[in-house]
């Protein structure tokens, strides 16, 4: 990364966790990726399953080896063998102790904002899962919630779709959203996350680097 952006995020990060803590986030601000996964561990209880939603910046990291090596109770979708287990694998997420995911947008002003398709990762953040893991990049901090719909909307969505290869909704097609109404549209939950309750179940680490969507 270059150097005046690792300034730059480096000095408002920290800002943006305060913003979250006033929301009562529990929210930590880590310069260097390559250690977040001891903050992850120090947050996930010893005896707490473990599942997460479709997240690039957790796969990015290595954290599912991680928790697995640690020996972790995994509730895994992708070790389904049919799509009626990894639905029922997807119901069990929802009871597990700790949700790790990412945000699509976090605002400066401490607001979180995720659209989703099927649901499920929304679902956890806003009721289910004990214990709540957001990890983010730098990147995903934008100026208001304004902002925050038009990255995703314009930008994150577009891009997670292309990332289904039989997906034919128009964005996957053109890169520009065409807010359809295709069966593959993955624009169908919109989640405006203003504050925490109860007060510190979801935990914020913010990334001084560029990650995920």
């Amino acid at each position: 990364m270059l150097e005046p952006l690792k300034k730059r995020n480096d000095l408002a990060g920290p800002k943006v966790v305060e913003a979250l803590k006033k929301r009562h986030f529990e929210a930590y601000y880590i310069s260097d990726s390559k250690d977040v996964a001891a903050k992850v561990l120090e947050l996930i209880p010893a005896d707490h399953s473990v599942s997460w939603g479709g997240t690039m910046t957790v796969d990015a990291l290595g954290i599912k080896k991680v928790l697995a090596d640690k020996g972790y109770k995994i509730i895994d979708r992708a070790t389904a063998k049919s799509p009626e287990e990894s639905e029922e694998l997807m119901h069990q997420a929802l009871n597990c102790g700790t949700f790790l995911m990412s945000s699509n947008a976090i605002t400066e002003n401490g607001e979180l904002f995720n659209i989703d398709g099927k649901g499920n990762r929304v679902a956890a953040l806003c009721y289910g899962p004990k214990n709540i893991l957001i990890i983010a990049g730098m990147n995903k901090i934008v100026k208001d919630m304004e902002a925050a719909y038009s990255r995703v909307r314009n930008y994150a969505a577009p891009v997670n779709n292309m990332r289904f290869p039989n997906s034919k909704a128009p964005c996957s097609l053109t890169g520009e959203c065409a807010n359809c109404l295709s069966p593959d549209s993955i624009c169908c939950q919109f989640v405006e996350t203003r504050m925490c309750k109860p007060e510190g179940r979801i935990k914020v680490i913010l990334v001084g680097e560029d990650l995920g969507i």
